[in-house]
């Protein structure tokens, strides 16, 4: 499985590519240097390293990801489960709620997400 942690700026880049993708690297250069003042060197460099994780695509100039903002987040949190609770979402939903109790919305939230999948099942 791919590395898809993220650190603070990366995570920070990323989020400046989804905002505006697809753009030109060049203009992502120059968001970068109003952003976080980097040199067009090291605009390079972090996109090669998200590119390399199969996250975003640099194709003749133009930037654009290979997965969405939503769509990488859910692997985030897939690989969060496997890694920590041995990919198991109700170990992590009993030690979540062992330390915060889940209110009324929340409960009818994830009810509702749990009936939507099990119609998308039956299908």
């Amino acid at each position: 499985m791919k590395n898809y942690k993220l650190g603070e700026m990366e995570q920070r880049f990323a989020d400046l590519i989804w905002e505006h993708e697809p753009l030109s690297s060049r203009t992502l250069t120059e968001l970068c240097t109003e952003e976080f003042d980097w040199k067009r060197t090291t605009t390079y460099t972090m996109l090669k390293r998200l590119c390399d994780r199969g996250i975003f695509q640099n194709k003749n100039g133009l930037v654009s990801s290979l997965m969405s903002k939503h769509e990488f987040g859910a692997v985030q949190g897939e690989q969060f489960l496997k890694e920590s609770f041995n990919g198991s979402l109700p170990q992590f939903i009993a030690a979540f709620t062992n330390l915060k109790k889940l209110s009324d919305k929340e409960i009818m939230e994830i009810q509702h997400l749990i009936n939507n999948h099990k119609e998308d099942e039956s299908c």
